[in-house]
């Protein structure tokens, strides 16, 4: 390769432009290091080293077969300032998804733009939309847009049991609310399955936190007899301030919902034993059920409870 773009490809991480090239080489020089195969067109105008690319099937796009970093380098090159990444990849950017491979970007541009989509980047045009605040942020160094259309944005995309677990890790991080979700969410009408969405921002609303608390609320922890449980709620003893996964307050049971992973940690156990101690001195009962219960006993799950809640009504009343 010519050491002088040999250089201007250095500086550029592995990617370089037409343009770029064009001002310090002559046109022949481009052209001959892409005959040699030491640099590969992945986009219009847009090349990176040879050596930057993974072996895969030849119908897998080249800019699918990059270092992530390095695709949405070549893709910004691109797009030259009129489009942010949007759906799955924003996702990925706010850090709330892994991609799949060979799962091509997404941008978002406005309609007008005159970008379409190419081999490995999908381009989805919008009426109303502009690559700027507040419809877009700078996250990891590139344009992206709003958490809360991200999320909206890729719910179709993702199977049902993918779906709930970005949104609640959003929410979790304070990346964004249920509140915000909805507002964003009342704009987009005919999302399919909306009303699945909509279901799962009232249920967070309500303060469920977790894809094991939200599955207690649908099959386990509702219908006659169960009491309306707050949930989330903060409890202060001492100095120490905790929050209840679901508490009855008239009974002063707090149901608590153990995870797959973290509750099988034997530092773990201990921390939850110091915990559920620590409420029993306000005269809180804890009781927990673990996951493979809650997934495979749901109806012994719901009767352990609902005798474990009768049982302190009296006591409760007898208190008042």
């Amino acid at each position: 390769m010519n050491g002088v773009l040999r250089e201007l490809v250095a500086r550029g991480g592995g990617v370089v432009t037409r343009t770029g090239v064009q001002q310090v080489v002559p046109r022949w020089i481009l052209q001959r290091a892409c005959g040699t195969g030491d640099l590969v067109r992945v986009l219009p105008g847009v090349f990176v080293a040879a050596h930057l690319l993974a072996r895969g099937p030849q119908q897998v796009p080249a800019l699918n077969r990059l270092d992530p970093f390095v695709a949405r380098r070549a893709v910004c090159a691109w797009t030259r300032g009129r489009a942010a990444f949007s759906h799955l990849t924003a996702l990925e950017l706010w850090g709330l998804r892994r991609p799949a491979d060979g799962e091509p970007l997404h941008l978002s541009v406005p309609f007008d733009s005159g970008l379409r989509g190419q081999p490995g980047a999908r381009v989805h045009r919008r009426r109303g939309f502009t690559v700027e605040p507040p419809q877009v942020v700078v996250r990891q160094g590139h344009p992206v847009t709003r958490v809360e259309q991200a999320l909206v944005d890729s719910w179709p995309m993702l199977s049902p049991a993918e779906r709930r677990e970005p949104i609640i890790r959003a929410v979790n991080a304070r990346l964004t609310t249920p509140k915000r979700m909805a507002s964003t969410l009342r704009a987009a009408s005919t999302l399919p399955d909306r009303a699945a969405l909509c279901m799962l921002l009232t249920l967070l609303a309500e303060g469920c936190r977790s894809p094991l608390e939200i599955w207690g609320h649908e099959h386990v922890f509702v219908g006659p007899g169960m009491p309306a449980f707050e949930r989330q709620v903060r409890i202060t003893v001492g100095r120490r301030t905790m929050y209840l996964d679901l508490f009855a307050e008239r009974e002063q049971v707090n149901i608590e919902l153990d995870g797959a992973t973290t509750h099988g940690d034997p530092r773990q156990r201990e921390i939850d034993l110091r915990r559920d101690a620590l409420l029993a001195t306000i005269g809180i009962q804890v009781v927990r059920f673990a996951h493979r219960r809650l997934i495979n006993e749901p109806d012994t799950v719901r009767r352990e409870t609902l005798a474990i809640l009768a049982a302190r009504r009296p006591a409760a009343a007898h208190q008042g």
